[in-house]
Parts: structure tokens; C-alpha cells; sequence
């Protein structure tokens, strides 16, 4: 017969073998994560301000890559109900979570305590020095939600608990729809989407640890960015702008400038001036010559607006303005290849926080600079320069331009006088290069050559950028013509007096009628001599005619024989010569 007091002692027995392994089920550390940062240095700041209310703050590195700030660890039943006292005192962040060892890298703070802080022993310094541990592998993450289980958990989200998760998916480009914390089939795409480019199976149905995950990243850029209103009021200008990224560093009209505060992180500049159409056009063409707007990328203006978009291996500029009125106002955001995304968020807050209505522009005079900067700095910014410049002069009615060899050598884009891109059609081993231009160019005058031979001792003119791009337009040299032929009797060489600059090589040589002898070629030595100054040497206007009809370029009639005045002459001059610019 069983005997009330042999069951009453199974049962202590059975009661003391089990209690201490629920006891290690409770034990099991688990911790409540508080809050998460893409740096360890926010997050040690963070929970060096927790842990003035909570000492059992500790922080860890996590899956994400992120930092995470937590409280423990406690055993699961306790931390779930202290998560829920500390939320309804509003002592913790209401999206605060339970959180498993599996999901926990290397502990970063506090530095002195962070092993004990996670229940493990604190290593011996000495054993450490005399054996290093080996390597050990990650924990096992603990199990996700089934689909079921992801439903239900999705089911006793709160209707702003829904919203952040649109705003965190909209945020990175998931989500383009409103904000209303219904999930329907866009926000179930728009889940999907996200699940699939994280590697995770894409059901639409985010588990928690993947809703954790994203709000996580979403809290933490918005923290790294530190995005903040910024009421501009010299220049009349409210937006809202990434001050953990970028800080205030100068006035320089028409700009405000704000410098980049982190290594990698862009510059913004705010743009307001007085102005009207034309201004909007003047600051459009600008623009483009700065160092830092690349010349590809897309381009759109109309009389109100530009926005110009370029795109390098070094830059990657974004640009707007707006005229209203006779005030004009925009910005810039400068960066680099490479942070795409993070720069399209902070474009899209640019965008809809820019406010360009209030009253006051910068005073162009509010900061004094000389004009030096004025005309050559663009306030501030540095100004695109080309490798070399050299002189070519128009020699058809559409633009095709003849310069030197020189001008074009090894070059990633040849302009016409600046602005107009060309391309090299011709390069002869006599050293000439003809140059069409890609779009339609009307030059005031075309190169007509001479016909008739020149008597040595006359005056020559050759109109070219002897100072290259430094000045905007091209000043005269005056030489004579001494010989139609080279020193060792070549022909196809003229042979100059003149005194040039490596800026004057690809310049017409006139004689006084305005009529073309010639091309300037560059200083060189001839056959290994250097030649005294003052001599120089020019591609004949026979050789130059004949390499232009074999490209289908046919010059205009010969002019009148009669010498012209000084003044048509510098006129006529100028206005054949174009400036030939090589960039990299």
C-alpha cells in the first residue's frame, strides 16, 4: 500500500531535482535593449546617461553592426515585467525589447566591467598574455517567428507602433506610399522588399527581431544625421539640415557655408542673392564651372529654376535654385561616390523642408573680398581650371575651329572658348588638329587665307590667349615675317620674329590685310638647337588649306588686299580667335 508520507516525499524530492533547472531557465540572460547607434561613441554616451538611473547599464555590439544600449541581465519573467513597469513610467523608450545573448557581440561598455556585466568571469591579464584564447564562434541566434507567430506578435502592434514601421521602410526607400499604419498590399511589398534585400524570406510579414532590426537602423540614422530645423535668417532661409554631419562655418555671398563635421560626411552650401531671370541664368552657367559640380549628370532649367546633378569619380553634386521675385534661393549638397543612399535621404528632408520665403537675402557686402576672389573663387568655392589652354582660330561658319597638337594631347574633354565641348576630328603629324564643335557655334569671323606671297620684313598680328584662360579675351602680338621657309629650307614653315607665349601657339599669323599666313606652332627646339627668343615658326596657310579640304572644310574667299586699320584689324582679329581648353 502507498503511504500518504512516501508521496508527500516524491514529491519534495521531484520538486527539489526540477526547481533548480527552472531556476537556470529564468537565469538564462536575457537583457531589455534600450536604444541602438550606428557609432560606438553615441552609444557609450548614451549609456553613461542611463546608467545614472539604472547601474545595470551595459552595452554590446550587435548583429546589425550597430551598438546597442541595455539593461541586465535579469531572468526572462522579471526583465518582461520591469520592461512594462519602466515603460509606464516613461523611463525607458516605449519600443524597448527583450533581447537574447545570441544576438549580442563583444561587449564595449563599461570597459572595466563589460564581462561581468554579461554574467561571464573576468579574464586573468596575466593568462591572457601568457596564452591567447582561441577564436570562438559566434552564438547561435536564438530561433525567429514563423509566419504565425510573426502575425500574431504584428497583431498587438500599436497604430503608431505601425506608422514608424512605414516611415522606417519609406526612410529607405521601401515604401512610397502615405503614412497611414495600414498594412496593405503596398506596405506588405514594400516588407517583402526589405526582407528580400536583407536576406531574410520575403513573406510581407517582418518577424519581430526583423521589425527590431529595422526600426533600429531607421532611430539610428536618424540619430547619426541629427536633423534639426535651422532658421537662416541672414539669408532668409528655414530648412532642416543634418547638424550631426555637418556644422556652420562661414558667410561668403551668395553662400552660407556648412562644412562637413565627421570624416565622409558632404558639405551643404544654402544659396541667396538678389536677382532677377538673367541672374538665375548667370548663377546656372556659373555653377557648372565650379570644381566640384561634374559635368555630367543631368541638367533641367526653366525661367523660375534649376536643378543641375553631376556626377564623377570624385563628386557627387546636387544643386537647386528658385527665383520668386527678385530673391534667389537654393542649395547644394557636395559629395562623394559611394554614399548614394545615405545622400538621397538627406536630399529627400532638403527638399521638403526647403523654405525660400523669407524677406532677406545675403548682402553681397556683408563680408568684404577682394576682386581677385570675386572674379576667380566664386566666394569661396574653387573653380573648375583646365589642364592648358592654348589659341585656335574659326576657319568655317559652323564652328570648326584649327589649333595645335599641343592643345589636345592626352585630354578628357577639349572646350571651344569655355563652354562648348568638341570633338577632335583631325591631329596631322605637321602639329595642326582641327576641332569640331558638338554643338552649334556662330563665330563673328572665319580665317580667310592668303593667296598672294608676303614680303619678308612685313608686320604680322597674331591675336591668341597668351596668358591661356586667365584673361577673356585675346590680346595682339606684332612680329614680322622673315622667310617662307624653315631654317633648312623646309617648306610648309614659315619663319617669324615675334615675341609669344606658350598660350599664342595654335594662333593665326595676319598680314596686314587681315588674310591668314599661318598657324603658330609652339616654342620648340629645332633638330636639338635652341632657338634665340624672338624666333619663332608657323604652319604655312597652303598646308593648313590642304588638310582642311581633305577633311571636307572648305575657308571663305580670300579678303580685300587693301591693309585694314588697326582697329578692324584687332576687331577681325578677335573675333576669328577662339580659346582651346584640355581638361582631364
Amino acid at each position: 500500500m502507498f503511504k500518504p508520507f512516501a508521496l508527500l516525499a516524491l514529491l519534495l524530492t521531484v520538486l527539489l531535482v526540477v526547481q533548480p533547472r527552472a531556476a537556470l531557465a529564468q537565469d538564462e540572460q536575457v537583457y531589455i535593449q534600450l536604444e541602438a547607434h550606428p557609432d560606438v561613441a553615441t552609444a557609450t554616451t548614451r549609456a553613461e546617461a542611463y546608467r545614472a538611473l539604472f547601474p545595470e547599464t551595459a552595452g554590446f555590439g550587435l548583429r546589425s553592426g550597430w551598438f546597442g544600449v541595455l539593461l541586465g541581465p535579469y531572468p526572462p519573467t522579471e526583465a518582461a515585467n520591469l520592461m512594462a513597469n519602466l515603460k509606464s513610467e516613461r523611463l525607458i523608450p516605449r519600443d524597448s525589447f527583450i533581447t537574447y545573448p545570441g544576438d549580442l557581440r563583444d561587449p564595449f561598455w563599461p570597459a572595466d566591467g563589460a564581462a561581468a556585466a554579461s554574467g561571464e568571469p573576468v579574464p586573468d591579464p596575466a593568462a591572457e598574455v601568457a596564452a591567447e584564447p582561441a577564436p570562438q564562434p559566434d552564438p547561435a541566434p536564438t530561433p525567429d517567428e514563423d509566419r504565425q507567430q510573426a502575425r500574431d506578435s504584428e497583431a498587438l502592434l500599436t497604430p503608431e507602433d505601425r506608422k514608424d514601421l512605414q516611415t522606417a521602410l519609406q526612410w529607405f526607400g521601401y515604401y512610397p506610399s502615405a503614412i497611414d499604419g495600414a498594412f496593405g498590399p503596398g506596405t506588405r511589398t514594400s516588407m517583402s522588399a526589405w526582407q528580400e534585400a536583407r536576406g531574410y524570406e520575403a513573406t510581407g510579414i517582418l518577424t519581430t527581431r526583423q521589425r527590431r532590426e529595422l526600426l533600429d537602423a531607421w532611430r539610428g540614422e536618424l540619430s547619426a544625421f541629427g536633423f534639426q530645423d535651422v532658421i537662416e535668417t541672414e539669408s532668409g532661409i528655414t530648412v532642416t539640415l543634418p547638424l550631426g554631419l555637418v556644422e556652420f562655418d562661414h558667410y561668403e555671398p551668395p553662400f552660407v557655408h556648412y562644412r562637413a563635421k565627421v570624416e565622409g560626411a558632404p558639405t551643404i552650401i544654402l544659396i541667396s542673392q538678389p536677382g532677377n531671370e538673367a541672374a538665375l541664368y548667370g548663377l546656372y552657367d556659373v555653377l557648372q564651372t565650379l570644381d566640384s559640380v561634374p559635368l555630367d549628370g543631368a541638367r533641367d532649367r526653366d525661367d523660375r529654376s534649376f536643378r543641375i546633378r553631376g556626377t564623377s569619380a570624385k563628386a557627387d553634386t546636387t544643386i537647386y535654385a528658385e527665383r520668386n521675385g527678385e530673391r534667389i534661393k537654393g542649395w547644394m549638397l557636395i559629395s562623394t561616390p559611394g554614399n548614394e543612399g545615405r545622400d538621397a535621404r538627406i536630399l529627400k528632408v532638403l527638399q521638403d523642408s526647403f523654405s525660400p520665403d523669407g524677406d532677406s537675402v545675403l548682402d553681397p557686402g556683408m563680408v568684404a573680398m577682394d576682386a581677385g576672389t570675386q572674379a576667380g573663387l566664386m566666394a569661396g568655392l574653387e573653380v573648375r581650371k583646365p589642364k592648358l589652354s592654348r589659341t585656335g582660330f574659326f576657319v568655317s561658319a559652323d564652328g570648326a575651329v584649327v589649333t595645335t597638337v599641343e592643345a589636345v594631347a592626352q585630354c578628357g574633354r577639349v572646350t571651344i572658348d569655355r563652354t562648348t565641348d568638341a570633338e577632335v576630328a583631325l591631329t596631322d603629324a605637321t602639329g595642326l588638329a582641327i576641332l569640331k564643335p558638338k554643338s552649334p557655334l556662330a563665330p563673328r569671323a572665319v580665317a580667310a587665307f592668303a593667296t598672294a606671297s608676303t614680303r619678308p620684313g612685313s608686320e604680322v598680328t597674331v591675336p591668341g590667349y597668351s596668358y591661356e584662360d586667365r584673361l577673356p579675351a585675346p590680346v595682339l602680338t606684332f612680329g614680322t615675317f622673315e622667310d617662307a621657309q624653315g631654317l633648312d629650307g623646309e617648306t610648309g614653315v614659315l619663319r617669324l620674329s615675334l615675341q609669344s607665349l606658350p598660350g599664342d601657339a595654335g594662333g593665326a599669323v595676319l598680314d596686314g590685310t587681315g588674310s591668314v599666313l599661318g598657324m603658330l606652332l609652339p616654342a620648340a627646339p629645332q633638330d636639338g638647337k635652341l632657338m634665340p627668343a624672338g624666333v619663332a615658326f608657323a604652319l604655312s596657310g597652303a598646308e593648313i588649306t590642304r588638310l582642311l579640304a581633305a577633311n571636307g572644310i572648305t575657308g571663305p574667299a580670300p579678303g580685300a588686299s587693301a591693309p585694314l586699320a588697326p582697329g578692324a584689324l584687332a576687331e577681325l582679329g578677335t573675333g576669328l580667335t577662339a580659346l582651346v581648353s584640355c581638361w582631364e
